[in-house]
């Protein structure tokens, strides 16, 4: 199967993309949605997940699957960028906005950055003020179906703007800090924000590293695609 889909179609819609501006440097369009995924896949057991914000709140919460759920729920449009060069555009998520999930707790003003927090103990570092943003959530949907589990399902973080690894898969909760705790990637060689329209080095640093071979440590297989 082709990673990126009918190769005419492709290249057409690549050529518009870029001119309209919509492909980071070095980006190639994919029509399909490829699945990067180091390891096992968690199974999901909706009796034992849970969702967990600490950190510097004025009191911690955990939410059940079904509180989770019940949450409000808004539908999103957005790019999607990898790391490993290709973008898939317009896909369209419904889930939890990450504005209205800290509307739960009540952070300290001191609270700047996140470490998002996942399945067999995976993290990733990622400043508030980007989670704030109008288009970031944690989405349960993609293209009015539910999230795979090897897409992340049951949840996945969404962050349009950084590149997808930061959009962590099978999240689990996040925690506010007053400083930036690298997460997985970052700790093993990835850029430690992940901008996809940062300079040309940041972009090297972040594609210059292997996937971790085994046993460099809990949540080795994520990638976030």
């Amino acid at each position: 199967m082709a990673l990126f889909g009918d190769l005419k179609d492709r290249r057409e819609l690549e050529k518009k993309a870029k001119a309209d501006g919509r492909l980071p440097p070095g980006q190639s369009l994919t029509l399909k949605w490829p699945v990067l995924h180091y390891g096992s896949v968690p199974r999901f057991d909706a009796a034992k997940w849970d969702f967990k914000i600490s950190g510097m709140v004025e009191e911690p919460i955990r939410l059940t699957w079904e509180e989770f759920r019940a949450l409000q729920q808004t539908e999103v449009t957005s790019d999607f960028h990898c790391v490993t060069r290709w973008s898939r555009l317009d896909n369209r998520w419904k889930g939890m906005l990450f504005t209205n999930v800290m509307m739960l707790v009540k952070a300290n003003p001191e609270a700047l950055f996140a470490l998002v927090l996942a399945e067999e103990g995976y993290t990733a570092n990622v400043p508030l003020p980007d989670l704030q943003r109008s288009n970031v959530l944690f989405a349960s949907e993609h293209d009015g179906e539910p999230l795979a589990a090897e897409h992340g399902g049951p949840v996945r973080l969404v962050v349009p703007h950084l590149y997808a690894w930061k959009s962590v898969k099978g999240v689990r909760g996040f925690m506010l800090l007053d400083h930036d705790r690298l997460g997985f990637w970052e700790r093993n060689g990835y850029h430690a924000y992940g901008d996809i329209r940062g300079k040309s080095s940041a972009i090297r640093e972040a594609r210059g590293f292997e996937v971790p071979t085994k046993g460099t440590g809990a949540g080795k297989r994520e990638l976030g695609a």
